[in-house]
């Protein structure tokens, strides 16, 4: 049904790429909490690694990511620590930071999905695996700083990872080659992240005013 869905050497530079950026926008949200040092480089951690740890414990996938390569804590807490250094100039980079994130919730999502076929689960965990390890770690970022997560606000990002899933699963699902169904899905994912963020699309809200007693 499925060809081959091995992490290829451009999606894992992509990955290095994305935890690094995750890792340094995740201290600046650290520095406007007023966090010491252990907080900023923990909050890196958790931000850039979480969503794919999450995947993995629910999915029952051993060793978790940054356990059979340790050398993720070391990159992304490196990150974070190095931001304290250059946090003055981060706001110039901000457009920058932004694509990147957008970058990163593509990538996680593919490779979520990849970890999931391996594991030969139903269609509808693969797309949940991806969408966990995409927006998870900004969930648990979000939590840690007590701040609502953006996966429950109406902007769209979970929207987003979810349709790049679906639209990967669809591609392999027609025998198409894999690193242009990989392009195309990713392609689309970041260009309808871009587009929300510049537009400010975003998902129907659901208010209610009323007494619940």
């Amino acid at each position: 049904m499925f060809g081959s869905f091995e992490t290829t050497a451009l999606l894992q530079t992509l990955f290095l790429i994305a935890i690094v950026a995750e890792a340094m926008t995740a201290a600046l949200a650290a520095g406007k909490r007023e966090m010491d040092w252990v907080g900023v480089c923990l909050l890196g951690c958790v931000t850039a690694l979480g969503g794919g740890s999450v995947r993995d414990v629910l999915l029952g996938n051993q060793p978790l990511t940054w356990v059979q390569h340790p050398s993720y804590l070391l990159l992304t807490g490196g990150a974070a620590l190095f931001t304290i250094a250059v946090a003055r100039y981060m706001h110039r980079l901000r457009n920058i930071f932004l694509f990147l994130d957008a970058v990163g919730l593509v990538v996680f999502t593919i490779i979520g999905c990849n970890v999931a076929l391996r594991l030969q689960l139903p269609l509808v965990v693969v797309v949940a695996s991806g969408m966990i390890t995409g927006c998870v770690g900004g969930v648990l970022r979000d939590i840690l700083c007590n701040s609502i997560p953006l996966l429950f606000r109406a902007e769209l990002y979970a929207t987003v990872s979810i349709l790049t899933g679906l639209l990967y699963i669809t591609g392999l699902n027609f025998d198409l080659d894999h690193d242009l169904v990989m392009g195309v899905a990713m392609l689309f994912g970041l260009t309808l992240r871009l587009l929300a963020l510049r537009y400010g699309w975003s998902m129907p809200k659901f208010v209610y005013g009323g007494n619940i007693h």
